[in-house]
């Protein structure tokens, strides 16, 4: 088993976003959302928690077989494929969900080095060095603060 030293990411691992937004943008996809991201998003757009849910969030079925039969919350996209809130760049970057604003510290990014190597993302690898402590907070951060699921 690998030990918290032995992670591959252990020296830090370097990422600054350009703002190209090709991860909010023209590829289907789900920006989950837990019910901090909700108070958030109120907050910063000055509506009512149940109107982000009505204008801006859908129910998808769950990526997890463990949580089979329930849904989990993202935010809606455009026609397009574009995020909701996409506009020239993001209209709620201050209020963004945790899941873009830890982007690519995610379980999913890295788990591998060659997943994290993979990423088409080019702010990947270049620019500001991440301590291997502030990634593990942000993955600390998705687990203190669950995507939220219903059950169907």
């Amino acid at each position: 088993m690998e030990t918290r030293d032995q992670k591959f990411y252990a020296g830090g691992l370097r990422f600054s976003c350009t703002r190209c937004s090709d991860c909010c943008r023209h590829e289907a996809g789900f920006v989950f959302l837990s019910q901090a991201d909700l108070r958030l998003l109120a907050e910063g757009l000055q509506k009512e928690y149940t109107e982000i849910m009505e204008s801006y969030c859908r129910w998808v079925p769950t990526l997890v077989p463990a949580l089979g039969g329930s849904e989990q919350l993202s935010l809606k996209e455009k026609s397009n494929f574009d995020c909701i809130f996409w506009q020239d760049g993001c209209t709620v970057y201050q209020s963004r969900p945790l899941q873009c604003r830890t982007f690519p510290f995610w379980e999913s990014v890295l788990c591998s080095p060659h997943i994290w190597e993979g990423l088409s993302c080019p702010g990947t690898g270049h620019g500001q060095l991440h301590s291997r402590e502030y990634i593990e907070s942000c993955l600390a951060q998705r687990r203190a603060e669950p995507i939220l699921v219903r059950n169907t």
